[in-house]
Parts: C-alpha cells; structure tokens; sequence
C-alpha cells in the first residue's frame, strides 16, 4: 500500500535550505567550479546575465535560485574592472532577505578562495538626510563589493553595476525599482529580477508578459518546481541532508510539497498567477480588429470525393481556386510582403490557411482565409500551391506539422525551401512564446483579420490553462452547425510568428505558364515559362535576413 505524502513543514524546508548552502560550500570546495555545483537552471541565469542587459526569471518557491545568483554577484564583484568586474546590489523586499543573500555570498567567497573582506552591517546612504536604511556588505580585493539592502527606488540612483531584485512580486514599489535600476544599464549595468508570481495585476507579471509580446526586449527565463525537480532539485536535497535518492522517495516528496502549497500550488510551484485563466482575447478586443471587406473561403467536399479519379480531383480544385482564390490573390499589393501560417486538419477537424500582409506602417493584415474541411492530402497540397505561387513578395509561412500535419508541411518545404517554410511541432512552449506577441497585435490594433462569426469563435476559443495561452481539448459548433476547434486561432499565430521571423526575399524573376500550373509543377522544381512572377532565391543564397 501506498504510503500517504508526509506534508513538509515551512521550518523543515528552512532548515534543508540552511543545510544546503553549509553543504554547498564543501561541494563547491570539492569540485572546484560554480559549474560543477550549479543545477542546470542556476547555470541558465548566470548565462543568461552574462549575455543580457535584463532577464526576468518567474519560478517556483525554494529551488535555489537566489542561491545560484549568489555565487554570480561574488563572481561579478571579485573580478577586475577589464574582466567585466562591477558592483553588485541586491535589493530583496525586507532586511532578512538581504542579510540572508549575503550570507550566501560570504558562502561562495570562501568557496573561491576570493580575497574579500568579512561581512559588515552598516547604514547605507540613500541620498536623503536622516533617512539611511541599514545593509550588508562584502568588499572584494577587486576594489568592487556586495551590498545588500531592503527595496527602496532611491537606493540605486548614482549607483553603477549590477542589480538583482529579488521576489519582485513583493516589492511595494516594484516599478520605481525597476526605473531605477534600469538607468544603470547606460554604463554597462545589469539586471535581474527574480519572483514567483502574486496575482495577474502584480507589477511583475506585467514585466514578463510584456516581454512576451515583445514590448520590452527583457530575456525570459522560467522554471517551474517541476522543471527543478527534471534538472535534479531533489537529489542535490537528498545529498545535502544525507538520504538515499530514489525515484519513488522523489515522487513522495514531490506529492508532499505540493499537498503544503494546497490551493495555492499553482502559483508559489508552477508559475501561474492566481485570479487567471479563462479567455486570452476577449471578444470586444476581436470584434474590434476584424474587417468586413476581408473575405473567408470555404471548401468543402464529400468522403467519395477522396476516391475519384485524380484528373477530376485536380480539374475541380483548380476550378474552385480560380473562381474564388484568383481575383483576391491578384488583388494583392504587390510591393508589400506575404507570409502565410497553415493549421492542418483532415475529417474532424479544419485546415485553415492564413495569408498575411506586411503593410507599409508594418501593419499585419489578413487578405482572406482559405478554411478547408474534409479534402484529401494531395487537394490540400493543390490549394496551399495554388495560394503561395501566387502571393507576391513570398517570404514563406509556418506550417502545422503535428501529426498527419506533416505531409503538407514537408512537401511545402520542399517546394520553397526550408528556410521559408517551417515544420512546427505545435506545443505548450510554442505557444507560450508566439500567443503573447499576437495578443499584443490586436491590442495595439497592428493585426487585422476578417470579420467573421466562426473565426471569431475560434478565438475567442484560446484559454490560459496554467498560465499558458492554448486551444482546450473542446470543440465548438460553427455557423454551419459543424465542429471546429480554434483553427483559425492557430493558423494565424503561425502566420503572424513568421512575420516576425525575419525571413525576406533575395531573388526575383519572371515567370509564368501557359496552362495555369505552377512554374514548378511537374518540372522536377525547375520554373518553366510563363506570365506572372516568381520568387526564387539564387543558388546557395541564404534566405535570413531582417524586415
């Protein structure tokens, strides 16, 4: 029988936490380098403040985040000027926090045999009479130092080196932190600011879903108790308080945390906001960036029509194409740039496939949706054809290629090359990357698509589900009485991540044929003659490059 999880107390995980930076110490003794020592998260944030100006972590509570940053502040600080050497300020929301860091950072000093001087409490000059806050500080033979004090915005200006905020989300003042330490960057500064999460309103949520949607350029990092746990949280604890790690004690250690945390284990463990979930774009946002004169073409065909000879498969696709696809297509501008994005569906489920322009102010428009239900493979191959060969200034698009998905992307990427078209594994990490930025295209009205009840629904479809934007396994009835499930949702996040990518065109030339077929069809990928233009790179050129 399985034994119940043993709820872990608040003063046991202290004492853990206390016992890991003594054991810390002698580990780091013995292997001799912060690279040995440091978990695979704890490496990512010292790599990530090496390569950033500000990165943002959202994790879970007790991983050792603050731990591992520890020993980059005394690397940072015990290095000489040309080596990138600086001061370091840590700013925790209240004294305890930051007599507890540079104990850490006394820890790891001694660790490097760094030539520092003992920890010293003292009144820290704010810039205000009468008004000094008590810190702590570690002075390096660097002629650099540590200095850790409670939160106050007043507390950086003039101030000059590296900046670590730690548990933002608590911060009363997080955004006038935030602008004070960010005028340290001018001279070569760094930030990071470390948190788990309090409320979808919290300053610090708002930090990181504005990097997300890409209106500050800040590094995201993020790592769940799970992720922890993977990277090997639990053994190094096992190590530390001298137990035998095995997978089964993990599990109910795991289950034990998780029970403390109760209601509240979303939010202090797996980084999700409390108060979120529900719609990610509410409909009076949607309604308000759709457009009447943008157009939907449905196709639609019967399970017989798969088993029909293929010369009258092709000769009806290609009469629907130009009755409906050839005036829209050559409507397009064509000055501007096309990219497209693809969400494959077969039987029950629909391929939608989302053209989009790049307007002269960049603004992002959706021309029509070419929405596909119950078409074999090889016709959907001939619409996605028939579309691409024809927009002008091809810079490529995103392709589903989950599953039976795979096909099309892969024949697409045959065809214009894969550095035009990618093969995307749709996933929850997808997601959480390319929704935030689309969500921001509607809100500041720089993304607009065609005004229509379905997809519509198909937006309005998108749920945060543990802090991550992603269709739910429900489906929804369409105007036509049929099931669909966010299609159109997907296609065009696909879409529009491509147009941020910074795929361009290289090579023009003209070509065309006689009988309407592509100028690659049926040639072995050589373009044969004809009237319209075609966009092909030259041998061996490269197909990145910027907007």
């Amino acid at each position: 029988m399985t034994e119940a999880p043993r709820i872990v107390s608040e003063q046991e995980w202290a004492y853990t936490r206390r016992a890991g930076i003594l054991a810390g110490a002698e580990l780091a003794r013995q292997a001799g380098s912060v690279e040995d020592i440091l978990l695979g998260y704890q490496k990512q944030l010292l790599e990530s403040t090496a390569q950033n100006p500000v990165t943002l972590c959202e994790k879970s509570r007790r991983i050792g985040a603050t731990w591992g940053v520890a020993a980059d502040a005394v690397l940072t600080s015990a290095a000489a000027r040309d080596a990138g050497g600086m001061d370091t300020f840590y700013v925790g929301f209240n004294l305890d926090m930051a007599r507890e860091f540079i104990d850490t950072c006394g820890m790891w000093a001694r660790s490097f045999n760094e030539a520092a001087a003992a920890i010293e409490e003292f009144l820290f000059d704010d810039g205000e009479a009468d008004k000094n806050i008590q810190a702590f500080r570690i002075r390096f033979a660097s002629g650099f130092e540590i200095v850790a004090l409670a939160s106050r915005p007043r507390s950086l200006r003039g101030r000059q080196g590296y900046v670590i905020i730690d548990e933002a989300a608590f911060h009363d003042d997080l955004d006038g932190v935030m602008k004070a330490a960010l005028a340290l960057l001018m001279w070569g500064g760094k930030v990071l600011v470390i948190s788990t999460h309090l409320g979808v309103d919290n300053a610090f949520n708002k930090l990181i879903e504005d990097a997300r949607a890409g209106r500050n350029p800040f590094k995201i990092i993020r790592c769940t108790f799970d992720d922890a746990l993977q990277a090997g949280l639990y053994r190094r604890i096992a190590l530390v308080t001298r137990k035998t790690w095995s997978i089964e004690d993990e599990a109910q250690w795991r289950a034990s945390i998780v029970a403390f945390y109760g209601e509240h284990a979303e939010e202090e463990l797996f980084c999700v906001p409390s108060q979120g979930g529900g719609a990610y774009l509410p409909r009076p946002l949607i309604e308000g960036r759709m457009l009447g004169d943008l157009k939907v073409f449905r196709l639609e065909r019967s399970a017989e029509f798969t088993y029909l000879p293929k010369d009258r498969r092709e000769s009806d696709i290609k009469a629907w194409c130009e009755a409906n696809l050839e005036e829209p297509l050559k409507a397009l501008d064509q000055d501007r740039q096309h990219a497209f994005g693809e969400d494959f569906g077969r039987v029950s489920d629909l391929t939608d496939i989302v053209p989009i322009e790049i307007g002269k102010t960049l603004k992002r428009t959706v021309p029509f949706v070419a929405e596909l239900r119950n078409i074999p493979f090889e016709q959907q191959r001939q619409v996605l054809f028939y579309i691409c060969d024809r927009l002008p200034r091809f810079i490529g698009g995103k392709m589903d290629a989950t599953g039976n998905g795979a096909y099309l992307a892969e024949v697409a990427a045959q065809r214009y090359g894969a550095l035009r078209i990618e093969q995307v594994k749709l996933s929850t990490q997808w997601y959480l990357e390319n929704f935030p930025p689309m969500k921001a295209a509607f809100e500041d009205g720089s993304l607009l698509v065609p005004k229509d009840d379905d997809l519509l629904g198909d937006l309005a479809l998108v749920t945060t589900v543990r802090g991550i934007p992603q269709i739910p396994a429900v489906k929804t009835d369409g105007k036509d009485g049929k099931k669909r499930h966010g299609d159109f949702a997907v296609a065009l996040a696909l879409g529009y991540a491509q147009t941020r990518s910074g795929v361009r065109e290289v090579g023009y030339r003209s070509q065309s044929t006689d009988d309407g077929r592509s100028p690659l069809e049926d040639t072995g990928g050589d373009p044969v003659g004809g009237a319209r233009d075609w966009w092909r790179p030259p041998m061996g050129a490269r197909l990145r490059g910027t907007l």
